[in-house]
């Protein structure tokens, strides 16, 4: 196995392992330690099946079941979400929501730990995507800033979900998620210590604050974090298999492809720990 660096803050290339095998100890350990310490892995050149993501993925803990987009999971795997322009029956297309900068599974208490997409079938040019690194976006805040923001909370919004009835549990979990939930602004990684500056452009007011005075404070952090200097932007391929970080980085879909071409990824998340997020029952304008 060898690693090659994509950029100079973010992401590396892993060459020599094909993720169509059962991975061995020794080789995971050494993948699962280039995922804590690049945030962003690429492997190309991976025809793998449905089946063959989900174990690969399944190495770095419990997938998530896609409970709250039932009618865009893959029906024989659920563990997939079928991340495409072109929808299952009932189903939607990618959202405007992917096209801003976000991380996965931030409207839950547990936000998602890893997420890895499959890319199936992509367009000739364009539909790529961008990440930033959320642990250079904050070590380079000021020590005014970083003393500003420590304690504060950003709320990101719930889904747009269907509240579910079908059953007293299904209307709880389904209610339960499309409540906001309020995040720490500075996060401390589980696995590297590292504190880390978690916001996007999703979230829409700072708990104790009211949307004009925070606002302001949301855009600057957002465009600092985003800076191109702090910025990766991957160029799809097909049978590229792309796995990052979410609790240290955010990422983007770029709309910028001919919509009559067919832009299809299999994308499975990694279920996460608790991050001192609480659901949040306060003013959102």
């Amino acid at each position: 196995m060898q690693i090659q660096k994509l950029s100079y803050n973010l992401g590396a290339e892993i060459l020599g392992v094909d993720l169509r095998q059962s991975l061995d100890a020794t080789t995971f350990s050494q993948i699962h330690a280039a995922f804590l310490q690049y945030s962003m892995l690429l492997f190309r050149d991976q025809p793998i099946t449905k089946a063959q993501q989900i174990e690969f993925s399944r190495r770095f803990g419990e997938l998530d079941n896609n409970d709250m987009a039932p009618r865009d999971r893959d029906p024989e795997f659920p563990e997939i979400l079928l991340n495409t322009n072109r929808p299952l029956p009932g189903g939607k297309p990618l959202g405007k929501g992917a096209m801003v900068w976000h991380s996965d599974r931030a409207f839950m208490c547990s936000p998602a730990m890893a997420t890895v997409l499959h890319g199936v079938d992509l367009p000739d040019v364009g539909g790529d995507t961008l990440f930033a690194n959320m642990y250079l976006a904050y070590d380079t805040l000021s020590e005014g800033m970083k003393k500003l923001i420590e304690g504060l909370y950003g709320v990101h919004p719930g889904p747009h979900l269907i509240i579910d009835a079908s059953t007293p549990e299904r209307l709880a979990a389904t209610s339960k998620l499309s409540r906001p939930i309020a995040h720490p602004l500075v996060r401390v990684h589980p696995e590297t210590g590292r504190k880390v500056l978690y916001v996007g452009e999703k979230v829409n007011i700072i708990d104790g604050m009211t949307v004009a005075e925070s606002v302001p404070l949301i855009r600057f952090l957002c465009a600092h974090a985003t800076r191109p200097q702090g910025v990766y932007h991957h160029r799809w391929n097909k049978d590229d298999v792309l796995m990052w970080d979410n609790r240290c980085t955010l990422h983007m879909a770029v709309n910028d492809y001919d919509k009559t071409k067919t832009r299809y990824l299999d994308k499975t998340c990694v279920m996460g720990t608790p991050s001192g997020g609480y659901v949040y029952d306060g003013p959102m304008d």
